[in-house]
């Protein structure tokens, strides 16, 4: 099949020119009952094509039609033995694989900053974290991505291990190596998992990383809508060989996605698809040409460090996505929180993600010179204007492994009451307290809090971070088990 076609996209057009009655749902039918507000900030084309499974448009939870088509495309692209598209995020992804591992009392290897969406798989399944810890990248204080020998380890010393999952590329741009890690996985009878969200463009460029597929991993879940260009909250994920149970799977995904899923949402998959496959090492190609025009002016900057290959090394940082641009001011005086602030009411600069330590920048497909020559005129005052002392990354944001008492199912499933943070140290969580973004859980249901998980909440508190999961979003109390 020819990659050039968008079955969906054309199956969607042809239906807007129809003149049936359309006596079914969405009710506001083609856009007429849209609020005027809506109409007038979008206009009203895009509603015709804001359908459900009619005659025609086929049915994602059963597709014969023009999803199967398409899926069919997608999974030649990726060179995976089936894709799946999601409407519920790369989260809903996770979850699914997950399921598909795993079962009430099994084991599964987990890096210690997967995303929070894990530990609702893990409640579903039943199934119990075995975490490893992701070496620690100076002066940025990110964490690599996955420890081959660490995991190497865990599975000699663990025999009920049904799945390692592993976060390819990280947050910030960080890969490991991967082919090693799947050597490793397969050799011990387990599926690799990846959470390549922020991976979905990697394919196609000969200079960027491998892909997870084409390193060996048996599973990959992408947000497409983060570097792939299409609508958020649609993301894919891709299955290859015979680790993983396709209809166990399929099953799953049933489960927790949406039974009305977007059309809208699943057409821009499909053209988002058509266009990498069609344009993408074009469109890379300038891509790489400005983050790394970027990555250069502002490496050259007095207190200013951007995270490069030279900081990386081991098996668990190998390689770095050049469009990716994590930035350290902290020898300015400035933390990754304040420099975010500064540069969005300062100078008109949002960036993707702020941590202590740095701030991050996503170079995509969209972004523009003029983007680029904004950040860097920004960034180029603050190098000069600033007078503060350095500051330096608190230890207290430090983390150990965590201590697991219970399963998160079994956490999750007992009462649980709300104490104040500072006298919780030694209780059981029943909460799961995540840093957003990036969503990175510091304590899940089941987990002993630990003295210094405290001081780095009270580290979070003092700070004003935002954080997700937690009842009390001020983290004045926290969730513990009776």
């Amino acid at each position: 099949m020819m990659q050039s076609k968008a079955p969906l996209w054309e199956a969607l057009i042809k239906n807007k020119k129809s003149t049936l009655a359309q006596l079914h749902i969405p009710g506001h039918r083609g856009g007429r009952a849209i609020p005027s507000e809506f109409l007038e900030a979008v206009g009203k084309e895009i509603f015709a094509l804001d359908l459900t499974e009619v005659p025609g448009l086929d049915d994602l939870h059963n597709p014969e039609e023009a999803i199967a088509d398409a899926l069919q495309l997608t999974s030649e692209l990726f060179q995976a033995d089936q894709s799946f598209w999601l409407v519920n995020g790369t989260s809903c992804g996770l979850v699914a694989l997950i399921l598909a591992c795993c079962s009430n009392g099994s084991e599964i290897i987990l890096p210690r900053n997967a995303h929070r969406s894990v530990v609702s798989g893990l409640i579903l399944s039943g199934a119990m974290p075995i975490y490893y810890q992701p070496e620690v990248i100076e002066p940025f204080a990110c964490l690599a991505g996955p420890s081959v020998e660490q995991i190497e380890r865990l599975l000699k010393k663990y025999k009920n291990v049904k799945a390692v999952l592993a976060v390819s590329p990280t947050y910030y741009g960080i890969l490991g190596d991967l082919a090693a890690l799947a050597g490793v996985c397969h050799q011990a009878g387990v599926p690799l998992l990846v959470d390549e969200a922020h991976g979905s463009h990697l394919k196609f460029h000969p200079e960027l990383p491998p892909d997870a597929l084409g390193c060996g991993a048996d599973a990959a879940v992408q947000s497409f809508h983060k570097t792939g260009g299409s609508l958020t909250q649609s993301s894919m994920l891709h299955i290859k060989g015979k680790r993983i149970n396709r209809e166990r799977l399929a099953d799953a995904l049933r489960m927790v996605q949406s039974t009305s899923p977007s059309y809208l949402l699943m057409a821009s998959l499909d053209l988002a698809r058509r266009q990498l496959a069609l344009q993408g090492k074009e469109l890379l190609e300038e891509t790489l040409g400005l983050a790394r025009y970027t990555r250069d002016r502002l490496s050259r900057l007095t207190g200013v460090k951007v995270l490069g290959q030279e900081h990386l090394g081991g098996d668990g940082a190998k390689c770095l996505d050049d469009t990716r641009l994590t930035i350290s001011l902290l020898e300015l005086g400035l933390t990754g929180y304040q420099a975010a602030e500064i540069l969005q009411h300062n100078y008109g600069v949002v960036v993707e993600m702020a941590d202590y330590a740095s701030v991050v920048l996503v170079i995509s497909l969209g972004t523009t010179k003029k983007d680029c020559q904004r950040v860097i005129q920004a960034i180029e005052e603050l190098a000069l204007t600033q007078t503060e002392q350095p500051v330096y990354f608190p230890k207290t944001l430090q983390l150990p492994l965590p201590v697991v008492i219970l399963s998160p199912r079994e956490a999750w499933q007992r009462e649980a009451t709300d104490v104040p943070l500072e006298k919780s140290i030694g209780c059981i969580c029943g909460e799961t307290v995540a840093v957003y973004p990036p969503g990175i859980p510091v304590v899940c249901p089941g987990e002993e809090i630990s003295p210094a998980v405290v001081d780095y909440l009270l580290e979070v508190r003092g700070q004003g971070i935002r954080v997700q999961g937690a009842r009390d979003g001020s983290l004045q109390q926290i969730r513990v088990i009776e």
